[in-house]
């Protein structure tokens, strides 16, 4: 209201200016004043509009006849040359007016279809953007929220039966008609309060209720906005299934790489039994001796068998992130001898040499994991080394205990040594070659990880070492 009366008084005083200027400063005949007249209302309507323009009309009217029209000085409304000045300044006030409303809202309307072209593209970036951080509704809601600078939003997703909220304000008592869009398509709309319910559809069925409150928007842009909703709710359900399906197929490759590594590690000692009960069988007359020994051989490979069973089962169970850690103090020099002595016959004549150095630290770990962990880099090194070639184990003692696991074969690739961590990742050049289940360094990994260590590897062709960190004197519970 200010601003209105402040142009209808600027208005007036453009009047006077243009009369003064024409009548003191620079005299000039009426058809001149005329023209500057009609320049002023012109001017005035194209750029604050009818009311505007019909003051200055009338104003202009007046001056045009007092001061420059015969008998000047005096008012001749009755004149029909002061009717024709009258109906010309308002007939271009009311066209130039009008003409330039209409320009002024085509304008505005060109202005706000680019934003909302420009906020729909943003939008359905953000919707290719989303990341699985957190449920992909909630994520959505809140860039729409943003992005069309919305005081609410809250999407009621049919699938899951959740609802998902975003911005400053509420959107509380319309629960039922959100669910009503989801079910039924339905739309609502409360303009008191700036509040519009649409539905959500992928094809010709609904599957949300989206509830938006804020700035009035184009039927087209709201549209478009629920379109890219149900685009972006299909292509997480998309993912969704694609992540179950590729889970499921990660456990059959884990079912079957566990089965045909156990089959592997369980013949050797399962022959070596039943070579001795075979033996015991066909000679019963043997010496009290010999029959000693086969039965010793029979029960060491017996053990033997329910280690390998025991670690298979462990395997199973170990790969995952999360790895509960029993700890008590522990010298890693001991584990490593047994770990050496548990796989005697992996082993064979193969030279492993051991160094530990003097100094021997105690540190607080899982000694059952720690043990499977060494044995998983020990068996990695024998599997990919020639038979002939030695293996060092290395134990540092001091800040943290570090194992080192040194293996003389053909080495590691470069681009390979970043995914051998990797759950069931072998080396393509030695799937043929080696039979494994893909799982030893990837547990390895997340027992160490567990106990807030790292385990990392360094290699080049004729030598492979990996280097396993344990920290001496950080303290740590179960995980």
């Amino acid at each position: 209201m200010v601003q209105r009366i402040f142009r209808l008084l600027l208005s007036l005083a453009g009047v006077a200016a243009v009369t003064f200027a024409g009548y003191r400063l620079i005299p000039v005949n009426a058809t001149t004043i005329g023209f500057a007249y009609l320049l002023l209302v012109l001017v005035v309507a194209s750029y604050w509009g009818f009311a505007e323009a019909a003051l200055t009309s009338v104003a202009a009217t007046l001056t045009f006849n007092f001061f420059f029209l015969p008998p000047v000085g005096q008012f001749t409304i009755a004149d029909p040359e002061n009717w024709v000045a009258l109906f010309t300044f308002l007939t271009t006030a009311l066209i130039a007016s009008r003409l330039s409303a209409e320009a002024k809202r085509r304008a505005l309307d060109a202005i706000q279809r680019q934003q909302d072209l420009e906020r729909l593209y943003t939008f359905s970036r953000a919707v290719l953007l989303i990341d699985n951080a957190e449920p992909f509704a909630k994520q959505l809601v809140r860039k729409l929220a943003d992005i069309f600078e919305m005081s609410a939003v809250v999407l009621y997703e049919r699938r899951t039966e959740e609802f998902y909220r975003a911005g400053p304000s509420d959107f509380d008592g319309l629960d039922d008609q959100l669910r009503d869009s989801a079910l039924q398509g339905t739309s609502f709309s409360d303009a008191q309060h700036n509040r519009v319910i649409t539905a959500v559809r992928l094809g010709a069925e609904p599957i949300a209720g989206l509830g938006l409150q804020g700035p009035q928007m184009a039927d087209t842009v709201l549209q478009g906005i629920a379109n890219l909703v149900a685009i972006g709710l299909e292509r997480a359900q998309a993912q969704d299934l694609a992540s179950q399906i590729e889970a499921a197929q990660q456990s059959e490759k884990l079912r079957a790489s566990l089965l045909d590594a156990m089959a592997h590690e369980f013949k050797t000692p399962l022959t070596s039994v039943m070579a001795a009960t075979t033996a015991l069988l066909a000679n019963p007359d043997q010496s009290a001796e010999n029959m000693m020994d086969l039965v010793r051989i029979a029960d060491e490979e017996a053990k033997h068998l329910n280690e390998l069973i025991t670690d298979a089962v462990e395997m199973g169970r170990l790969d995952t992130a999360n790895i509960h850690v029993e700890t008590e103090h522990a010298d890693v020099d001991d584990i490593v001898r047994e770990v050496v002595a548990s796989m005697r016959s992996e082993i064979d004549d193969r030279p492993v040499n051991i160094v530990c150095e003097e100094h021997a630290t105690a540190i607080a770990v899982d000694r059952r994991l720690i043990k499977l962990a060494i044995k998983q880099l020990l068996d990695n090194a024998l599997k990919f080394s020639p038979p002939d070639t030695p293996v060092a184990i290395r134990v540092h003692n001091g800040g943290a205990v570090a194992v080192e696991v040194t293996d003389y074969g053909q080495g590691i690739p470069v681009q390979e040594q970043k995914r051998i961590f990797e759950r069931l990742y072998r080396s393509p050049s030695l799937k043929n070659q080696t039979v494994g289940s893909g799982l030893g360094l990837s547990i390895a990994q997340n027992i160490v990880r567990a106990h807030h260590g790292e385990l990392t590897v360094t290699s080049r062709p004729g030598q492979t070492t990996f280097h396993m960190t344990l920290p001496a004197d950080e303290k740590r519970g179960s995980k």
